[in-house]
């Protein structure tokens, strides 16, 4: 995934300015693909060079911030990005390395980050259900709404696995080594 589309996307969904953005970006978005305020500011930058985007002038009154809105050229770089075919990454998790250099040099305390782990997806998973509560009724949703909601989804379901392998994880480590 690229940070430039997915401020495109971002700024398709309610043009606005950089610090709202990125409040927006932490609550939406950035569950899935981090990034700083800095990055954010940064990309936003390029974006105008580019011509995707555009800084309109700040309301007048001090403090007022310069809020950004995409160009057509925008729209049509998302549009060609979207298409774009692309093969899944490979996985690369730490955790897991991490849990094999255990099976070779014996108990390391790694039981105690995964447990610290499973109450984070513990309250990630609580945090996802309680914006699908309120953000996806069952009935009655339109096309973008639900696609909106099948990213939720992935995310219920990521958390959930994570939670279910935590479990596991720890019922696994909590036995004596062999000799």
């Amino acid at each position: 995934m690229s940070l430039p589309h997915a401020l495109i996307t971002a700024l398709l969904e309610r043009p606005c300015s950089g610090v709202e953005l990125a409040r927006r970006f932490d609550k939406s978005i950035g569950f899935f693909w981090h990034a700083t305020h800095q990055q954010i500011y940064r990309e936003l930058g390029r974006l105008e060079q580019a011509g995707w985007v555009e800084s309109l002038e700040p309301e007048s009154g001090r403090g007022r911030k310069r809020a950004y809105r995409v160009l057509p050229s925008g729209r049509e770089e998302l549009r060609r990005w979207t298409a774009e075919s692309q093969d899944p990454k490979p996985m690369r998790n730490e955790l897991m390395l991490r849990l094999r250099a255990e099976a070779v040099i014996g108990p390391t305390g790694l039981d105690q980050d995964i447990a610290r782990r499973l109450d984070m997806h513990r309250q990630q998973l609580a945090l996802y259900q309680q914006i699908e509560a309120r953000d996806f009724p069952p009935n009655g949703q339109s096309r973008e709404q639900q696609l909106q909601h099948l990213v939720l989804i992935a995310g219920i379901k990521m958390e959930t696995f994570w939670i279910e392998w935590s479990e596991q994880a720890l019922a696994v480590l909590a036995r004596k080594p062999s000799v």
